[in-house]
């Protein structure tokens, strides 16, 4: 079952609509020709080709060592290219430059763009400098286009820094920066490990969202959001694990579901790269579809631009084509994201009702009808 009115959206349509984007990791979203001109100003001698249509190539195909394999730890592995790239001031500051115009020329008009400033020290750079590369360089990108770009502090879950992350994103509130994050392989990873880290994000009033149910089940998003209290799911798709669907269609949510559905748990989800990664078989089978029409907090995301080769536009597009979805389904999901942002409430009401609900409005009045 969806909510459509009639109207099939065309990509382009799709394009111009006022889009948000929760989920989005500035290194998985480089320009190609910005990657090899990066690499050979900065020396990186380590990428697979310096072509720019056999390097976007590497990253989007089906290869080895290509982010469509299937499995999380290939999909990350392609990430050591576009980091390797990203270590100065001027690197960070023209990646985040680049990102807000391509975000902005897709008709996206709030984004929070998440990054790991761990893995951008390798050149000497201070944590504080990296984020303020990556916060100029999206101020000057979205400057005059109607975007609003915001960034999220992410730790490595597998390293022991998340503390002094999460120390950094209440720096730099009210800067640019409006939450935290963990991420990286989940298995034998939990969130748990770095409880402290969320403790002291809640205890300052910030906001945080933790990548959960992804590659790792049930528990991974149990422990997101009992024991770490999760403002949001990254991914979240392995909470269809917690419902069963009978033969007739009938869905019986579990507790765990139920209380995700419950209690408006917003779930970022990016069909495109959980395909890549295996987190889900096909777009056709993709919980969002299901989770959709139980009415869960769904939010569409890119994930990583380069990696799965997707715009936000284009993962709507799939999921009109796939789903059957029309302008209702794509206002009803840009809505939850601009309600589960980390904007303060009376700015996401504003762009709600002052962007958002217009900008639908006119589009779903011109827009191509149903054949």
């Amino acid at each position: 079952m969806t909510t459509t009115d009639g109207r099939r959206p065309t990509a382009e349509e799709i394009r111009r609509a006022p889009k948000v984007l929760l989920h989005d990791h500035l290194d998985g979203g480089p320009r190609p020709a910005t990657v090899i001109e990066l690499a050979d100003a900065y020396g990186y001698t380590g990428l697979p080709s310096t072509d720019v249509d056999k390097l976007g190539g590497w990253f989007r195909g089906p290869s080895r060592a290509s982010s469509h394999s299937g499995s999380l730890e290939r999909y990350l592995e392609t990430f050591r290219h576009t980091v390797a790239v990203m270590q100065t001031a001027d690197a960070l500051s023209r990646v985040a430059r680049e990102c807000a115009e391509d975000l902005a020329a897709d008709g996206v008009v709030y984004a929070e763009i998440r990054f790991a400033p761990e893995l951008h020290i390798e050149r000497g750079l201070s944590l504080d400098e990296i984020v303020e590369a990556v916060v100029d360089g999206l101020r000057v990108g979205a400057g005059g286009t109607g975007l609003h770009a915001r960034v999220l502090l992410t730790a490595m879950r597998h390293q022991a820094r998340s503390l002094e992350i999460a120390e950094l994103a209440i720096r730099w509130r009210d800067r640019g920066v409006v939450g935290f994050d963990i991420a990286g392989a989940e298995a034998g990873n939990p969130p748990t490990r770095h409880l402290d880290a969320f403790q002291y994000i809640q205890r300052a009033n910030g906001h945080y969202t933790i990548h959960a149910g992804e590659a790792f089940g049930l528990p991974s998003i149990w422990e997101a959001v009992q024991w770490c209290n999760a403002d949001r799911l990254g991914h979240g798709v392995r909470i269809v694990d917690d419902i069963a669907v009978d033969p007739d269609g009938k869905a019986t949510l579990g507790p765990l579901a139920n209380y995700v559905r419950d209690t408006r748990v917003p779930l970022e989800m990016c069909p495109s790269s959980n395909v890549h990664t295996g987190a889900a078989a096909s777009i056709a089978t993709h919980p969002i579809g299901l989770l959709r029409d139980l009415s869960f907090r769904v939010t569409v995301n890119t994930d990583n631009r380069l990696m799965s080769d997707v715009s936000l536009t284009s993962e709507f597009a799939t999921l009109v084509e796939t789903f059957g979805y029309g302008w209702a389904d794509i206002r009803w999901f840009t809505i939850n994201a601009m309600k589960s942002a980390f904007l303060p409430f009376d700015q996401r009401l504003d762009l709600i009702n002052k962007v958002i609900k217009p900008g639908f409005d006119a589009l779903a009045a011109n827009s191509t009808p149903r054949t």
